[in-house]
């Protein structure tokens, strides 16, 4: 392949793609939210589609539709069922999938923008290779000082410390001690690292779909949205990570004014034992402060639980509309497992996300994570279970032999 033609291959995919998201930029910036990544990537894999799929029919060959069934087939489960885990594998299976038709496409049509679109690929994969382990556990460590020095030192908030200690004594034993040990000693201390590779890729799935569901767009023909309660300070006072979730959902409020009626306010928390008031007495107060009409406020102050907001919200969303549009609002890293909830309750409800401090994420994606397998610990008790047993097995014939001998 020339230096010519692999230039002009360069230029066919890249003049059309950089006229595109010109004219995409322009036109998303006169919105409300104009979420420019998220149709930034929609345009790229939609341009790479059909470029690579061009050079490749020229050949003769129709492997393109392996990938596109594969992300068809996600979008299909996707859209019927937004929050659920197996959405985050499905994803993930189609970026690996996608990965291996670019091999097939450059091996069959030798394209320069392939080649160069597998070489940033590459370059990623080994950054994360050279990250490795050892600068995981050093990046927790040095989130958890930040946590630590930022926020109350709860439980909550050690997530990222105690995952960085349980990393370091693992890179001990593996160091150390597991070169050292009997061999029917090492395959039953494999339970171990099998384990957590399990809940490593429901982790990588869970983020997945969590980063996937941030970008939801809910149209401005909403009658109501439930802003999730959290806890107060000094028991009377909207905290800022409270406030945050109630100006998102106000941001959409507003927004929605301007094209429509505007949705009601479902202001959702009960009185927790060290409370003076109810969480959502205290955030109706926070938007009267904001100027939104008190008969666009309603409130429920009964919830305990997230289940409970979306179940006792739902309550009395139909006792004012039967079949409503309704999306709820709560930070971005808990808007997952909320939609979740409001399945569970009966709501057909997306969820808006508030921004989080980025110091704050990986503690709080953690205790999202947690929150998802207690949901589900008794499946997961059985595969462990399930695969220790295998292991245990497998390590009695190793060393039965060697014991009648």
């Amino acid at each position: 392949m020339s230096l010519k033609t692999s230039i002009l291959q360069l230029l066919i995919f890249l003049l059309p793609y950089l006229a595109g998201l010109k004219l995409l930029i322009s036109w998303r910036k006169k919105k409300v939210a104009p979420d420019l990544f998220f149709f930034s990537m929609l345009w790229t894999l939609l341009l790479l589609a059909i470029y690579v799929g061009f050079y490749e029919v020229r050949e003769g060959s129709f492997y393109l539709a392996i990938p596109l069934v594969s992300f068809l087939l996600f979008l299909g489960c996707y859209f019927y069922n937004k929050p659920r885990l197996v959405n985050g594998f499905l994803f993930n299976l189609f970026l690996v999938i996608s990965g291996a038709y670019l091999l097939y496409n450059f091996y069959l049509t030798k394209n320069a923008t392939v080649l160069l679109l597998l070489a940033v690929v590459g370059m990623i994969g080994l950054a994360l290779v050279l990250f490795g382990l050892v600068s995981l556990i050093i990046l927790l460590y040095w989130n958890a000082m930040v946590v630590i020095r930022r926020e109350s030192h709860s439980l909550a908030n050690l997530l990222t410390l105690i995952l960085a200690i349980f990393l370091t004594l693992l890179l001990i034993y593996d160091t150390f001690v597991a070169n050292r040990l009997p061999d029917w000693a090492t395959s039953l201390a494999s339970i171990l690292p099998i384990g957590l590779t399990y809940f490593a890729i429901i982790f990588l799935n869970f983020l997945t779909v969590s980063i996937l569901y941030q970008f939801n767009h809910p149209r401005y023909r909403q009658d109501f949205i439930i802003v999730l309660g959290a806890g107060l300070l000094n028991g009377e006072t909207v905290t800022p990570l409270l406030a945050r979730r109630i100006d998102c959902a106000i941001t959409f409020y507003q927004a929605q004014k301007e094209h429509s009626a505007a949705p009601k306010l479902v202001m959702s928390g009960g009185q927790g034992a060290d409370e003076k008031v109810s969480e959502a007495v205290a955030m109706k107060q926070y938007a009267l402060e904001k100027n939104i009409p008190s008969e666009d406020i309603l409130i429920e102050t009964n919830s305990t639980t997230t289940f409970e907001n979306m179940k006792f919200s739902n309550e009395i969303i139909q006792k004012q509309k039967k079949a409503a549009h309704v999306i709820f609002a709560s930070n971005n890293y808990h808007i997952f497992r909320a939609g979740m909830f409001a399945r569970k309750a009966g709501l057909r409800a997306d969820g808006i996300g508030a921004k989080t401090a980025l110091y704050y994420l990986p503690n709080a994606f953690l205790r999202e994570f947690i929150a998802i397998i207690a949901m589900n610990k008794k499946r997961h008790l059985v595969i462990l279970l399930t695969i220790s047993l295998i292991l245990l097995l497998l390590t009695l014939i190793a060393i039965l032999p060697n014991f009648w001998s």
